[in-house]
């Protein structure tokens, strides 16, 4: 089962809760971050390197995060990380 699908929608919703974290759209930018925590659980973590199973522990730590700010900052960055990711496993494949 290929894993693209999955990691580039999960990467596409915390860009949209970090995009929600920047504009001080608290409600909107926690939606999104329920459609991520609820997309990590679609992807196959036997099938992926362990960096990004533990990029994917990271996700579920951002509510730890206080500063809506440093909030929006880390889901940006896992974000473009997943991105990476999904397109390196991907290429990878053909």
């Amino acid at each position: 089962m290929s894993n693209y699908i999955p990691l580039s929608s999960l990467a596409m919703d915390l860009k949209r809760a970090a995009i929600g974290y920047h504009r001080n759209s608290i409600k909107s930018a926690d939606r999104f971050y329920q459609e991520a925590l609820k997309r990590k659980q679609e992807i196959d973590t036997k099938s992926i390197p362990p960096y990004v199973v533990n990029l994917l522990n990271e996700v579920g730590e951002l509510t730890e995060i206080k500063n809506d700010s440093e909030k929006g900052e880390k889901a940006l960055l896992l974000s473009t990380l997943f991105q990476n990711a999904a397109i390196s496993l991907e290429n990878d494949r053909k």
